[in-house]
Protein backbone atom coordinates (compact mmCIF):
# COMPACT_ATOMS: atom_id res chain seq x y z
CA UNK A 1 0.00 0.00 0.00
CA UNK A 2 1.29 2.99 -1.14
CA UNK A 3 1.03 5.73 2.45
CA UNK A 4 2.00 8.80 0.50
CA UNK A 5 -1.01 9.69 -1.01
CA UNK A 6 -4.44 8.13 0.41
CA UNK A 7 -6.52 9.48 -1.66
CA UNK A 8 -8.88 6.58 -3.34
CA UNK A 9 -7.42 4.39 -1.30
CA UNK A 10 -9.27 1.49 0.21
CA UNK A 11 -7.98 0.26 3.71
CA UNK A 12 -10.02 -3.19 4.32
CA UNK A 13 -11.62 -3.23 7.93
CA UNK A 14 -14.51 -3.86 10.32
CA UNK A 15 -15.11 -1.08 11.91
CA UNK A 16 -18.10 1.02 12.79
CA UNK A 17 -17.46 3.49 9.98
CA UNK A 18 -16.46 0.74 7.09
CA UNK A 19 -20.38 -1.14 7.76
CA UNK A 20 -22.37 2.13 7.49
CA UNK A 21 -24.15 1.84 4.19
CA UNK A 22 -22.19 3.92 1.98
CA UNK A 23 -25.27 6.73 1.40
CA UNK A 24 -25.28 7.91 4.65
CA UNK A 25 -21.61 8.50 5.10
CA UNK A 26 -22.29 10.21 1.50
CA UNK A 27 -24.91 12.00 2.93
CA UNK A 28 -23.14 13.22 6.74
CA UNK A 29 -19.68 13.65 4.54
CA UNK A 30 -22.05 16.09 1.97
CA UNK A 31 -23.74 17.67 4.87
CA UNK A 32 -20.28 18.33 6.76
CA UNK A 33 -18.67 20.09 4.04
CA UNK A 34 -21.78 22.64 3.95
CA UNK A 35 -21.71 23.00 7.66
CA UNK A 36 -17.71 23.66 7.81
CA UNK A 37 -18.15 26.77 5.82
CA UNK A 38 -20.83 27.55 8.63
CA UNK A 39 -18.17 27.24 11.31
CA UNK A 40 -16.97 30.86 12.86
CA UNK A 41 -15.74 30.43 15.83
CA UNK A 42 -13.27 28.59 17.75
CA UNK A 43 -15.79 26.88 19.62
CA UNK A 44 -17.77 25.39 16.39
CA UNK A 45 -14.23 24.50 14.99
CA UNK A 46 -13.36 22.69 17.68
CA UNK A 47 -16.81 20.98 17.45
CA UNK A 48 -15.90 19.61 14.42
CA UNK A 49 -12.04 18.88 14.95
CA UNK A 50 -13.62 16.42 17.88
CA UNK A 51 -16.11 14.89 14.97
CA UNK A 52 -13.61 14.72 12.52
CA UNK A 53 -11.16 13.05 15.16
CA UNK A 54 -13.69 10.71 16.86
CA UNK A 55 -14.63 9.75 13.55
CA UNK A 56 -11.02 8.57 12.62
CA UNK A 57 -10.71 6.92 15.59
CA UNK A 58 -13.57 4.63 15.11
CA UNK A 59 -12.59 3.48 11.50
CA UNK A 60 -9.10 1.90 13.97
CA UNK A 61 -6.53 3.10 10.28
CA UNK A 62 -3.71 5.05 12.78
CA UNK A 63 -3.81 8.99 12.50
CA UNK A 64 0.03 8.84 11.15
CA UNK A 65 -0.97 6.65 8.62
CA UNK A 66 -3.99 9.16 7.72
CA UNK A 67 -1.82 12.50 8.28
CA UNK A 68 1.23 10.69 6.16
CA UNK A 69 -1.27 10.25 3.21
CA UNK A 70 -2.15 13.60 3.27
CA UNK A 71 1.27 14.94 2.83
CA UNK A 72 0.89 16.50 -0.71
CA UNK A 73 -1.92 19.23 0.94
CA UNK A 74 0.29 20.24 3.99
CA UNK A 75 2.13 22.44 2.11
CA UNK A 76 -1.63 23.71 0.59
CA UNK A 77 -2.43 24.12 3.97
CA UNK A 78 0.74 26.47 5.00
CA UNK A 79 0.44 28.32 2.25
CA UNK A 80 -3.08 29.23 3.45
CA UNK A 81 -2.35 30.63 6.42
CA UNK A 82 0.75 32.56 5.32
CA UNK A 83 -1.56 34.37 2.96
CA UNK A 84 -3.72 34.98 5.81
CA UNK A 85 -0.69 36.30 7.83
CA UNK A 86 1.29 38.31 5.35
CA UNK A 87 -1.98 40.13 4.12
CA UNK A 88 -4.85 40.38 6.64
CA UNK A 89 -4.73 43.51 8.06
CA UNK A 90 -7.46 44.02 10.99
CA UNK A 91 -6.84 43.99 14.58
CA UNK A 92 -3.99 44.57 16.86
CA UNK A 93 -0.38 44.24 16.11
CA UNK A 94 0.57 40.89 17.94
CA UNK A 95 4.22 40.89 16.71
CA UNK A 96 7.20 41.80 14.09
CA UNK A 97 8.96 39.43 11.38
CA UNK A 98 11.38 41.26 10.00
CA UNK A 99 9.65 44.60 10.45
CA UNK A 100 6.38 43.36 9.06
CA UNK A 101 3.39 43.66 11.40
CA UNK A 102 1.41 40.70 11.91
CA UNK A 103 -1.44 40.98 13.05
CA UNK A 104 -4.18 39.27 15.51
CA UNK A 105 -7.07 38.89 13.32
CA UNK A 106 -4.59 37.73 10.46
CA UNK A 107 -3.51 34.78 12.97
CA UNK A 108 -7.17 34.32 13.52
CA UNK A 109 -8.41 34.04 9.95
CA UNK A 110 -5.41 31.81 8.85
CA UNK A 111 -6.14 29.09 11.55
CA UNK A 112 -9.55 28.97 10.94
CA UNK A 113 -9.24 28.62 7.55
CA UNK A 114 -6.59 26.65 7.05
CA UNK A 115 -8.34 23.89 9.80
CA UNK A 116 -11.72 24.24 7.53
CA UNK A 117 -9.29 23.01 4.60
CA UNK A 118 -7.57 19.77 6.32
CA UNK A 119 -11.04 18.92 8.20
CA UNK A 120 -12.56 19.29 4.35
CA UNK A 121 -9.64 16.84 3.29
CA UNK A 122 -9.73 14.93 6.55
CA UNK A 123 -13.17 13.29 6.34
CA UNK A 124 -14.07 13.06 2.61
CA UNK A 125 -10.65 10.83 2.37
CA UNK A 126 -12.77 8.98 5.48
CA UNK A 127 -15.10 8.32 2.40
CA UNK A 128 -12.73 5.94 0.09
CA UNK A 129 -10.30 4.57 2.83
CA UNK A 130 -13.54 2.64 4.30
CA UNK A 131 -15.74 2.27 1.47
CA UNK A 132 -15.12 0.00 -1.41
CA UNK A 133 -15.16 1.54 -4.87
CA UNK A 134 -18.25 -0.88 -5.88
CA UNK A 135 -19.99 0.36 -2.63
CA UNK A 136 -19.53 3.98 -3.70
CA UNK A 137 -20.95 3.04 -7.34
CA UNK A 138 -23.77 1.50 -5.82
CA UNK A 139 -24.50 4.04 -3.65
CA UNK A 140 -24.43 6.87 -6.06
CA UNK A 141 -26.32 4.76 -8.58
CA UNK A 142 -29.12 4.14 -5.77
CA UNK A 143 -28.76 8.02 -4.58
CA UNK A 144 -29.31 9.76 -8.41
CA UNK A 145 -31.93 6.88 -9.00
CA UNK A 146 -34.65 9.33 -9.92
CA UNK A 147 -32.80 11.08 -12.31
CA UNK A 148 -33.23 8.40 -14.66
CA UNK A 149 -36.71 9.45 -15.16
CA UNK A 150 -34.95 12.10 -17.62
CA UNK A 151 -32.73 9.94 -19.17
CA UNK A 152 -30.00 10.76 -16.97
CA UNK A 153 -26.92 8.17 -17.88
CA UNK A 154 -26.44 7.60 -13.96
CA UNK A 155 -25.01 4.09 -13.78
CA UNK A 156 -22.54 5.39 -16.69
CA UNK A 157 -22.00 8.36 -14.01
CA UNK A 158 -21.60 6.49 -11.10
CA UNK A 159 -18.59 4.08 -12.27
CA UNK A 160 -16.75 6.77 -14.05
CA UNK A 161 -16.44 8.16 -10.54
CA UNK A 162 -15.83 4.82 -9.05
CA UNK A 163 -13.19 4.37 -11.56
CA UNK A 164 -11.48 7.68 -11.02
CA UNK A 165 -10.96 6.80 -7.64
CA UNK A 166 -10.13 3.07 -8.11
CA UNK A 167 -7.03 4.50 -10.34
CA UNK A 168 -5.95 7.62 -8.30
CA UNK A 169 -3.25 5.72 -6.38
CA UNK A 170 -2.27 3.63 -9.01
CA UNK A 171 -1.89 6.39 -11.41
CA UNK A 172 0.55 8.38 -8.78
CA UNK A 173 2.14 5.06 -7.90
CA UNK A 174 2.67 5.14 -11.66
CA UNK A 175 4.26 8.73 -11.30
CA UNK A 176 6.33 7.43 -8.29
CA UNK A 177 7.76 4.44 -10.65
CA UNK A 178 8.63 6.67 -13.94
CA UNK A 179 10.48 9.74 -12.17
CA UNK A 180 12.41 7.63 -10.26
CA UNK A 181 13.05 5.75 -13.65
CA UNK A 182 14.06 9.14 -15.26
CA UNK A 183 15.90 10.46 -12.49
CA UNK A 184 18.12 7.38 -12.53
CA UNK A 185 19.08 8.72 -16.40
CA UNK A 186 20.43 11.96 -15.73
CA UNK A 187 16.76 13.96 -15.53
CA UNK A 188 16.77 16.87 -12.91
CA UNK A 189 13.19 17.52 -11.42
CA UNK A 190 13.74 20.04 -8.50
CA UNK A 191 16.80 22.09 -9.75
CA UNK A 192 17.64 24.77 -12.07
CA UNK A 193 15.32 27.61 -13.77
CA UNK A 194 11.99 27.11 -14.49
CA UNK A 195 11.83 26.60 -18.30
CA UNK A 196 14.21 23.56 -17.41
CA UNK A 197 12.33 22.26 -14.72
CA UNK A 198 8.98 22.36 -17.29
CA UNK A 199 11.10 21.02 -19.99
CA UNK A 200 12.29 18.05 -17.58
CA UNK A 201 8.18 17.20 -17.28
CA UNK A 202 7.55 16.00 -20.39
CA UNK A 203 9.92 12.74 -19.86
CA UNK A 204 7.71 12.25 -17.18
CA UNK A 205 4.78 13.29 -18.73
CA UNK A 206 4.58 11.06 -21.70
CA UNK A 207 4.72 7.64 -20.30
CA UNK A 208 2.12 8.37 -17.64
CA UNK A 209 0.05 9.18 -20.20
CA UNK A 210 1.00 6.17 -22.32
CA UNK A 211 0.77 3.75 -18.95
CA UNK A 212 -2.89 5.72 -18.42
CA UNK A 213 -4.69 5.05 -21.77
CA UNK A 214 -2.89 1.51 -21.56
CA UNK A 215 -4.79 0.53 -18.67
CA UNK A 216 -7.88 2.43 -19.75
CA UNK A 217 -7.52 0.28 -22.49
CA UNK A 218 -6.84 -2.93 -21.10
CA UNK A 219 -10.29 -2.46 -18.38
CA UNK A 220 -12.64 -1.55 -21.18
CA UNK A 221 -11.52 -5.15 -23.31
CA UNK A 222 -11.58 -6.73 -19.81
CA UNK A 223 -15.43 -5.32 -19.58
CA UNK A 224 -16.03 -6.34 -22.93
CA UNK A 225 -14.69 -10.03 -22.63
CA UNK A 226 -16.94 -10.61 -19.78
CA UNK A 227 -20.02 -9.03 -21.46
CA UNK A 228 -21.01 -6.12 -19.23
CA UNK A 229 -23.77 -3.66 -20.34
CA UNK A 230 -24.36 -1.93 -17.48
CA UNK A 231 -27.81 0.24 -17.11
CA UNK A 232 -31.13 -1.87 -16.29
CA UNK A 233 -31.63 -5.73 -15.37
CA UNK A 234 -27.82 -5.83 -13.76
CA UNK A 235 -28.40 -7.65 -10.27
CA UNK A 236 -26.19 -7.00 -7.19
CA UNK A 237 -24.29 -9.10 -5.00
CA UNK A 238 -25.31 -6.91 -1.73
CA UNK A 239 -28.33 -4.41 -1.29
CA UNK A 240 -28.08 -1.54 0.36
CA UNK A 241 -29.72 -1.21 4.17
CA UNK A 242 -30.02 1.20 6.67
CA UNK A 243 -29.13 0.03 9.93
CA UNK A 244 -29.53 1.32 13.64
CA UNK A 245 -26.38 2.37 13.37
CA UNK A 246 -26.44 4.10 10.42
CA UNK A 247 -29.84 5.88 11.68
CA UNK A 248 -27.64 6.59 15.36
CA UNK A 249 -24.66 7.99 13.12
CA UNK A 250 -26.95 10.43 11.32
CA UNK A 251 -28.76 11.12 14.59
CA UNK A 252 -25.30 12.22 15.88
CA UNK A 253 -24.28 14.42 13.15
CA UNK A 254 -27.37 16.26 13.43
CA UNK A 255 -26.76 17.07 17.18
CA UNK A 256 -23.21 17.64 15.83
CA UNK A 257 -24.78 20.29 13.26
CA UNK A 258 -27.13 21.97 15.74
CA UNK A 259 -23.88 22.63 17.86
CA UNK A 260 -21.87 24.28 15.20
CA UNK A 261 -24.97 26.86 14.74
CA UNK A 262 -25.08 27.44 18.25
CA UNK A 263 -21.82 27.93 18.85
CA UNK A 264 -21.35 30.74 16.65
CA UNK A 265 -20.83 34.28 17.06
Amino acid sequence: MNDSMIIGQYVPGQSLVHRMDPRMKMTIIFFFVIVVFFANSFGSYGLLTLFAFVSVAITRIPLSFILKGLKPVWFLILFTFLLHVFFTRQGDVLFEIFSFPVYEEAIEQGVKISLRFFLLILLTSLLTLTTTPISITDAIESMFHPLKKVKFPVHELALMMSISLRFIPTLMQETEKISKAQASRGVDFRSGPIKERVKAIVPLLVPLFVSAFKRAEDLAMAMEARGYQGGEGRTKLRELTLTKEDIAALVLFVVVMVGVFILRT
